[in-house]
């Protein structure tokens, strides 16, 4: 297999994976040839939803300019097979990345999916420590590659849950359907998608965990090949007892969109806008449950969140002096392409610097995705529901 394929393809196009063909071959490709071009051209694939020209994120799965030509080329020129001598094995990602494993934590009960074409799962998983642990390394094991599309982890602390386990009890399956977040306030804590795979958090920060807390795993199962079988997804983390810098994964949004309504994206509208700018360093405190003091923070990664008639949402950094610095920029919002990105170089956010998010959404009638007339959107969890919502991974 090329080279190049088998970087950056073959990690998802592989067989059981969650891929609908296999890429292992110079036939597999040559018979795709046709839609390897299309996917290519279009940025489609290999899927990295971040903007070029934004900021650099470690694990950037795009192809380079110069891979896109020697692709485009090869099959202009009738996608000749070349020597085999010169070719890579394909090989999946490594399922791990994290220098040890202290915990793995798995959903209790194997679970089948029943809607199709995606169906959105959420499952609490108990968390056993006896003393507040750090999170310092997350890796996300799909227990059946062929469904899994992703899986976000949110940390929900001790005060708040018994909420999200009573909407475990109401329902009879294990977990319980969700869709835009897990069902109530908590930060997310870790994610996985197909070609990626966790890791050690940047040296020195972790995520606190305190006794009682609990971990909810939304699972995204994708049943675009019809109901498949069952699966039991698990996470597997590095714990350590104290950090030098204590972690937290920031929310941003506007306080009014989500408690007062705010956010309106009227029917039949294609392109409506709603941002947001605030100076965070003064109210660290409050922001972060106390966990950092106000003033000066670095950010480490950076994640954008919306439902399915966003188009596309920007995190941007204001410095006090009038500079502006891009974060994350997702041009093409596509909800079943979610994740976080960290920063090759951390950024530095001064006291008095600002922070920016902006979201579009096309809430016209050729842009729904239930097939039904167009209605109000507002703020909120579900599936016919709307959200701009940031997430930064930052220390003091």
């Amino acid at each position: 297999m090329h080279p190049i394929v088998a970087r950056s393809c073959a990690g998802c196009h592989v067989e059981g994976g969650i891929a609908p063909f296999a890429l292992a071959t110079w036939n597999d490709a040559y018979v795709r040839r046709s839609l390897i071009r299309a996917q290519v051209e279009s940025r489609q694939m290999p899927p990295w939803p971040p903007a070029p020209g934004c900021s650099e994120y470690t694990g950037d799965r795009s192809l380079k300019d110069q891979e896109r030509e020697t692709l485009l080329s090869w099959i202009d020129r009738g996608a000749p097979e070349g020597d085999p001598s010169d070719g890579q094995p394909v090989s999946t990602p490594p399922q791990g990345g994290l220098s040890r494993v202290d915990r793995e934590l798995r959903i209790a009960a194997a679970y089948q999916p029943v809607l199709a074409p995606d169906e959105y799962r959420c499952f609490l998983l108990d968390w056993a420590e006896t003393e507040r642990r750090f999170v310092t390394g997350f890796v996300a094991q799909p227990g059946n590659p062929t469904i899994v599309h992703h899986v976000l982890a949110f940390l929900a602390t001790p005060d708040r849950a018994a909420q999200f386990q009573a909407l475990d009890d109401a329902d009879s399956a294990p977990g319980y359907r969700c869709f835009g977040g897990p069902g109530g306030t908590a930060n997310l804590l870790g994610g996985w998608v197909p070609g990626t795979v966790g890791g050690d958090f940047p040296a020195g920060t972790g995520v606190p965990v305190d006794p009682g807390s609990k971990i909810i795993l939304q699972v995204h199962y994708n049943l675009a090949n019809g109901v498949g079988p069952s699966d039991q997804t698990s996470i597997r983390l590095k714990l350590d007892p104290s950090v030098s810098r204590p972690a937290f994964l920031m929310p941003w949004a506007n306080p009014s969109w989500i408690n007062a309504g705010t956010m309106d994206i009227p029917a039949g509208a294609a392109d409506v806008s709603h941002s947001f700018t605030l100076t965070p360093g003064p109210y660290l405190g409050l922001l972060s449950d106390n966990l950092l003091a106000p003033g000066r923070f670095t950010v480490y990664g950076a994640a954008l969140h919306q439902h399915l008639r966003g188009t596309r949402s920007r995190l941007e950094i204001q410095r006090a002096g009038g500079a502006r610095e891009c974060l994350l920029d997702i041009p093409r919002w596509d909800f079943h392409w979610q994740g976080g990105y960290t920063l090759k170089t951390p950024k530095v956010m001064e006291r008095n610097d600002s922070l920016s998010i902006e979201c579009h959404w096309d809430n016209s009638a050729t842009n729904q995705p239930d097939g039904l007339p167009p209605r109000n959107l507002n703020w909120g969890e579900g599936t016919g529901d709307e959200m701009c919502i940031g997430f930064l991974y930052i220390t003091q």
